[in-house]
């Protein structure tokens, strides 16, 4: 019986390759990657004592690097099994819960046909070819060396031009013996009971084989020449090769560069072939549409993390929430996305042009996972001003966590989630690993429930003068990590550029640095007692005793002699990044604040409000730091 290719795809993308295989061996612990479909075993086929026998979920197949046996979920069985052909498809149908096809004359004749269509299709892509290295081609072909496209790169992809013209392809084809109803079963004329005669679908256009999985041309992408048609990029229409949102744009290149490494899903056909021309032959893009379900799919089957790309504008931001919102209840283990948005005004054929490929994989690199963009999404822009704003935030947020259909996901969503709220709002200091030390966040002891109470500073206690008087003109951030830094000297050296560089408020502390860097350009900055010593002759004593006495009555125990040195250097990196983070954001806000007085536009508002968030959340962070020692000193005097 001769089986649809169709079915057979369907059946072996259903079921992983590994659970064909693992019914007869036992994957090895030691080097099976079950979250990424990566499993090794003793092979079968031969004697072994070591692990060569390799399969892959993501390729579907399986291979040993002892005996050279190689396969599909198939092969493996008739080889090993000594099954038929017909009782192996029944045993793979039987797993992925699909009914075997009846015998269907009528199928088995349609199969034949869609052969027959992918080899017009390739008739086409030659005409397309051909028409672009004709004189008619001239135009186009100025367009793709404008956009940086090389001729190598033009036949990698098999670029093409179609006339501008009603019957240059139909009268091709019919030339080379394709008859009508093939041509229009390809969907390259239009024709239909309200049209005479049927004409070219694409005309002046340059043209972009879409490719299945196999690498068989399927439909085309056209992009317009001339600004006066209504569709700048059109596509053929669905037919029985093509369904639009079932396919990628360079899917089987891209499978094939992966090999179960990085995809990255872009928006238009240029992007993908600017970036495979510098390298990057790993893209893929739908097909004009927003990515769907089973698009999505396909990128998981090829990786467990695809990187999804977006222009950093609006629109970009609100594909990049749809994709997310799409594929938030189908995340499982090993099954995410990354988001990588671009600069404003940027796609990825700009980037790579105007900075290389360099500037593309750094952007790859820092992709922001899910939960980052969920999370940007309830945030950005809004103000958690009063309790029920702030009841809403947590509201949506558990609603998008409860729509992950995996248990175990749902419950780290949650908690995620959960302590990102009570970080946003200073509600507690929850890092992740549940180790709450730090710069006024020293392990809780006590009554259950007593930290949460201690810990909970209001935002009119932050703006208080209570809260300011803690610091007085000293700020205790800056002076904590001063009297760390003297109470623990190993610190200096580790982070010198750091402590040399570092902007501070206090005159006295600059006068405590100054003498602190004297100190050690004479050798004398690496015990304590001897550090001490030297700042008392140089007139800091003054300053230290003040900062180390604000400090005590904040209880910032990591910057003082009796905290181990690994809590001192743990609190004090946190410090500093707190430091730096403060007064970085502190000139992007007066940036920004300038920006929108000069040009008063709404990219700018929404830039000066997104700076504003991250400062709330720095400074959120800092009364809680502040009001710890408050509240923990009060009590210990009533």
């Amino acid at each position: 019986m001769r089986f649809p290719t169709s079915f057979l795809d369907e059946i072996r993308d259903r079921v992983p390759i590994s659970q064909v295989v693992g019914q007869r061996v036992t994957f090895d612990k030691r080097k099976t990657n079950a979250a990424r479909g990566d499993y090794w075993a003793c092979c079968p086929f031969h004697g072994e004592k070591t692990p060569s026998f390799h399969c892959e979920d993501r390729k579907g197949r399986y291979h040993c690097f002892g005996c050279g046996v190689t396969g599909d979920h198939f092969r493996f069985l008739t080889e090993l099994d000594g099954m038929s052909f017909p009782e192996a498809v029944e045993r793979v149908a039987e797993m992925a819960g699909v009914p075997m096809p009846a015998r269907d004359p009528e199928a088995e004749r349609k199969e034949k046909e869609r052969a027959s269509l992918t080899d017009v299709m390739e008739m086409a892509t030659g005409f397309f070819q051909d028409s672009m290295q004709g004189p008619g081609g001239a135009e186009a072909r100025a367009y793709l060396r404008g956009r940086g496209i090389s001729s190598a790169t033009q036949q990698a992809f098999r670029l093409g031009f179609a006339p501008d013209s009603r019957n240059a392809l139909k009268e091709f084809l019919a030339g080379k013996g394709v008859g009508k109803n093939e041509i229009e079963a390809c969907g390259l004329v239009r024709h239909g009971p309200d049209i005479a005669v049927s004409y070219d679908w694409f005309r002046g256009r340059i043209m972009f084989p879409i490719e299945d999985v196999r690498g068989h041309v399927i439909a085309f992408g056209g992009r317009a020449l001339s600004s006066d048609v209504p569709a700048k990029y059109m596509n053929s229409p669905d037919t029985e090769l093509f369904h639009k949102g079932r396919v990628l744009y360079n899917h089987a290149r891209a499978r094939k560069a992966a090999r179960g490494g990085p995809v990255v899903a872009v928006e238009g056909y240029m992007d993908v072939i600017a970036l495979a021309q510098v390298g990057v032959e790993n893209a893929v893009a739908p097909l004009g549409t927003a990515l769907t379900e089973y698009q999505l799919e396909l990128l998981w089957r090829m990786t467990g993390e695809p990187v999804l790309c977006f222009d950093g504008d609006e629109a970009g931001l609100r594909a990049a929430w749809r994709a997310a919102d799409m594929a938030l209840p189908m995340v499982q283990a090993g099954r995410t996305l990354r988001f990588a948005l671009l600069p404003q005004g940027k796609d990825p054929d700009d980037l790579v042009r105007e900075a290389g490929r360099e500037a593309f994989d750094a952007l790859v690199a820092e992709a922001r996972p899910l939960a980052d963009i969920l999370w940007m999404r309830e945030t950005s822009g809004r103000v958690f001003d009063t309790p029920e704003r702030r009841a809403e935030l947590e509201q949506n947020l558990r609603a998008l966590s409860g729509r992950i259909r995996d248990e175990s996901v749902r419950r780290h969503y949650a908690q995620e989630l959960r302590e990102r709220v009570q970080t946003f709002f200073g509600a507690g200091q929850h890092r992740r690993g549940g180790d709450k030390r730090g710069f006024g966040g020293r392990q809780q002891q006590g009554r259950p429930g007593a930290a949460a109470g201690r810990l909970a500073v209001s935002e009119s206690l932050a703006r208080s003068g209570l809260v300011r008087s803690a610091g007085g003109h000293m700020p205790l951030r800056e002076a904590a990590i001063m009297v760390a830094l003297i109470n623990h000297p190993a610190l200096i050296d580790e982070h010198f550029d750091a402590v040399e560089m570092m902007a501070l408020a206090s005159a006295e502390l600059v006068r405590l640095r100054s003498a602190l860097l004297d100190a050690l350009a004479h050798g004398v900055a690496h015990e304590r007692e001897a550090l001490r010593e030297a700042l008392n002759a140089a007139g800091a004593g003054g300053a230290l005793e003040q900062a180390e006495m604000l400090v005590r009555r904040a209880n910032q125990w990591p910057a003082l002699p009796e905290a181990a040195l690994e809590d001192a250097r743990e609190a004090f990196l946190q410090a500093l990044h707190l430091h730096r983070s403060a007064g970085f954001l502190h000139k992007e806000l007066k940036a920004a604040e300038l920006a929108l007085a000069d040009e008063p536009t709404e990219e700018n508002y929404r830039h000066l409000v997104e700076i504003q968030a991250e400062l709330r959340n720095v400074q959120a962070t800092e009364a809680l730091i502040e009001g710890f020692g408050l509240l923990s000193g009060r009590a210990g005097r009533s």
